[in-house]
């Protein structure tokens, strides 16, 4: 059994013996600041970078602008908990110990994005959502590598935008004003949007002079979900700004709100990194942790927030998987860049090691993709894979231009899909190809390994 405690001794004295980063293939500056901002349930269409018509995003698109454009990353999973699992300790949702959104928290042998960069002195922040650890348990962020939390802790308590308290670190921090039973506030004073904003940027000021590891992890555009049933308006806002006089349905304002609102804040953090003379000292990174809900009242297709993709959160169909990824970092990363280089988010854990010059655990599925940032030539991963418990049993793979997708059940069978010249994933081919589902059905076996708490059941009959 790999032992964390041990892992991070021995990689603290020896600088890494189990599976050490990559070299780094041009020089670049050692121990970067790494500021990685998720949002939530943000479509792969939602940003004008991205070919978004209607909300603007000029914040974001710049950002882009200045860094490189992945039109090919792909999320941990279609919902919140898995996804961050796999974001957080670089193994695919076969392996990783959260794989849907029972609450389950990590366990003391999961080694984090975040332990790994302070075994190379960083500072590590996180403010938004986390969802992989109950108060108490095992999971919290302080017990995961973080030394500073803010947020909240239970992904259902972060669908509500008005709730009577978050968490400091251990501590139950509370928002006088806001009244809430349900999951519902019926009195609304203080929006967490606005206090994730300050958090953050007073992480970036308290540690300018050391390198440090910001995970901002917002709940915009998530809807409300228990505000939104019965069709009533889930997309929480203080108020609807540049789209208040638009002829829509309400919660389409609310959506349109809060991607504005979204857009505004990552404005507002990166002028602050620039403004500490800090930018070419820090690499950002912006994306989204699965694809756009239809809930809340909203529908994703209100806005095409999917673009060309089919499907959105909840399916492992590229519109529920594929997500926006920028990089950012000046003077490193070329400016006004575009890849088509596929990676996911286990990816993170062994790309931030890279950067910091510390190794990583035997146990990941993930690659550093820092060659690729920097402009180096790079073979993807052999795969990528996915498993998904809700609604029965899905599964997908993707092995360079082809996509594998399995719905519902383990005997269904295997769909294929070429993306190359079918990215709306509408013409089925496995039956032209049988070799080739043979292949991928083959190493859909051999990248997963069993869950007590997601068991593989076979259907009855």
């Amino acid at each position: 059994m790999f032992v964390r405690g041990w892992w991070m001794l021995i990689l603290t004295i020896f600088g890494g013996t189990a599976r050490t980063a990559p070299a780094q293939p041009t020089e670049a500056p050692k121990r970067p600041n790494i500021v990685f901002i998720m949002a939530d349930d943000l479509g792969y269409g939602d940003l004008g970078c991205y070919g978004q018509k209607t909300i603007r995003t000029p914040h974001i698109d710049r950002l882009a602008a200045q860094g490189l454009r992945f039109t090919e990353c792909y999320a941990g999973s279609t919902v919140c908990a898995p996804s961050r699992s796999v974001l957080m300790t670089g193994q695919h949702t076969g392996h990783t110990w959260v794989r849907g959104n029972k609450l389950i928290a990590l366990r003391p042998e999961d080694v984090t994005v975040a332990e790994v960069l302070k075994t190379r002195g960083y500072r590590t922040g996180l403010v938004g959502k986390w969802g992989l650890g109950e108060p108490d348990t095992t999971g919290i962020p302080n017990r995961q590598g973080f030394d500073y939390f803010f947020g909240f802790l239970n992904q259902r308590h972060a669908h509500n935008y008005y709730p009577e308290y978050l968490w400091r670190n251990e501590a139950r921090f509370e928002l006088p004003g806001n009244v809430a039973h349900d999951g519902v506030s019926s009195q609304k004073t203080t929006h967490v949007q606005e206090l994730f904003t300050q958090e953050a940027l007073a992480f970036v000021e308290r540690n300018r002079d050391e390198p440090f590891f910001l995970y901002w992890a917002l709940t915009m555009p998530h809807a409300n979900n228990e505000a939104g049933r019965d069709l009533k308006d889930g997309m929480e806002v203080p108020e609807y700004g540049p789209y208040r006089d638009e002829d829509w349905p309400t919660p389409e304002k609310g959506r349109a709100a809060m991607i504005h609102l979204l857009d505004r804040d990552v404005g507002r953090l990166v002028r602050k990194i620039d403004s500490l003379g800090l930018g070419e000292r820090t690499i950002i990174f912006f994306t989204s942790d699965n694809g756009p809900h239809s809930e809340g009242a909203s529908k994703a297709d209100f806005f095409d927030s999917n673009g060309p993709l089919r499907g959105i959160k909840r399916a492992l169909y590229e519109g529920g998987i594929r997500v926006s990824m920028i990089a950012r970092w000046p003077g490193q990363i070329e400016a006004d860049r575009e890849s088509d280089f596929y990676w996911g988010f286990q990816d993170l854990l062994p790309t931030a090691a890279a950067l910091a010059g510390a190794g990583v655990p035997d146990s990941i599925d993930g690659h550093s993709v820092l060659p690729t940032l920097l402009g180096e030539d790079q073979k993807p991963a052999e795969y990528l894979y996915w498993e998904f418990f809700e609604g029965g049993f899905h599964q997908a793979i993707r092995r360079g231009r082809w996509k594998g997708v399995r719905r519902k059940k383990l005997e269904a069978p295997l769909e294929l899909y070429d993306l190359e010249t079918d990215l709306g994933e509408q013409d089925d081919l496995a039956k032209e190809h049988p070799e080739l589902v043979a292949e991928l059905e083959s190493l859909m076996k051999s990248a997963r390994s069993d869950s007590p708490h997601w068991p593989l059941k076979r259907s009855k009959g």
